[in-house]
């Protein structure tokens, strides 16, 4: 592992599991997970509900203290230093948190008085400058709409000048241009110097990210930048958009040529046998049993091509433990 010091957050083999309710047994949330930020860095923290990224973020926050291994945020122990993560780190949840019946300037000012910063009005005219939001400043936080609202939620989360700021999938339920604006502000934060980790479930999100962790099940499957991810365990994909899809991607999963077919929308990607293996003649013999093939081409493997691979392997590896 990298020197700490070139390190904003560090989760090495980190179990951790939640009390029981009612004398129940605990329940694993995190069972030997690790990853390390770099500093100036946008790194996505990637994987389904209930891969454990809530808790990492949490446990990075000294909201919990992790049962083994070792947490570290900006180089300290976010428990016995929870007062200098709270001056350092920024935490945007994935609910809206803000006070629904003050407006943009009292939300930000608000937080501006708990972190006491000190240039209060300069501060908050560069946040409202920088989100976008300095026509809207006298309207009330729920009369905005929900882009709006993860904005505002941005702008009191760098009111303190964080050097750190974990966004826990802060653009889930936001519309697909809000969501282009917030990735916008956050590829300028990463100019400006400030370390960004992020969770997601969308791997297309993890894409734009410097590297990733792709999680499942409380443990880190693999953790690079997702370029060296595609070129390590992507395989050659035909994409074939048909109809029925479905019915496409059961006649091609029955081949002894394809090593497995995933179904994203109305197109399929499947993977051949053979790296050289076009599948031409067997996309095309598609018509011959009821299937409209719009169109076929080998692509570059995706994330979600990645991330779909490991996880099988994944469970096969687990199907095979004594």
């Amino acid at each position: 592992m990298e020197q700490t010091a070139d390190l904003a957050a560090v989760l090495d083999g980190v179990h951790y599991a939640y009390a029981g309710a009612h004398g129940a047994a605990p329940t694993p949330a995190l069972t030997g997970l690790g990853f390390a930020v770099r500093r100036g860095e946008m790194f996505g923290l990637v994987g389904p509900d209930g891969a454990g990224k809530t808790t990492s973020i949490r446990l990075l926050l000294g909201l919990l203290r992790a049962d083994r291994g070792r947490v570290r945020t900006l180089g300290h122990d976010p428990v016995a230093e929870a007062g200098y993560v709270k001056s350092h780190v920024g935490y945007l949840s994935q609910r809206f948190t803000l006070y629904g019946d003050l407006t943009v300037a009292e939300n930000i000012e608000f937080f501006g008085e708990i972190h006491r910063v000190r240039d209060m009005r300069e501060q908050m005219q560069r946040l409202l400058d920088f989100t976008l939001l300095g026509p809207y400043r006298r309207r009330r936080a729920d009369q905005l709409s929900g882009g709006m609202q993860k904005k505002l939620a941005l702008a009191c989360t760098l009111i303190h000048r964080p050097q750190l700021i974990l966004l826990d999938e802060p653009t889930t339920g936001v519309d697909p241009i809000s969501r282009r604006e917030f990735w916008t502000l956050l590829h300028t934060l990463i100019r400006d110097g400030v370390t960004v980790l992020l969770t997601t479930p969308y791997l297309d999100e993890a894409e734009r990210c410097t590297r990733v962790a792709l999680v499942r099940g409380g443990r880190t499957l693999v953790e690079d930048d997702p370029v060296r991810l595609r070129q390590t365990y992507g395989r050659p994909t035909i994409e074939v958009v048909c109809d029925p899809v479905r019915v496409g991607r059961d006649l091609l999963a029955a081949s002894s040529r394809v090593a497995e077919v995933q179904l994203f929308g109305d197109r399929l990607h499947a993977v051949p046998v053979a790296a050289d293996d076009g599948l031409t003649d067997l996309v095309a013999d598609l018509a011959a049993q009821g299937v409209q093939v719009h169109h076929q081409r080998p692509v570059v493997p995706s994330l979600e091509d990645v991330f779909i691979t490991l996880v099988r392997h994944d469970q096969g590896a687990a199907g095979a433990a004594p």
